[in-house]
């Protein structure tokens, strides 16, 4: 594999890495509780 392929490959782990990170970090900055949704189909109640 040449050095540009070496690169590309490094360069798509590094955003895949960055990505999982700020996908995680959302995933737990989330309040925990109850969740409740007004919107055009009605009221929706999660719990979180």
């Amino acid at each position: 594999m040449n050095k540009n392929g070496l690169y590309i490959l490094l360069g798509a782990l590094i955003v895949i890495i960055i990505g999982f990170s700020i996908y995680t970090y959302q995933q737990e900055s989330k309040p925990k509780g109850v969740e409740l949704k007004i919107g055009e189909q009605g009221v929706s109640i999660e719990q979180n």
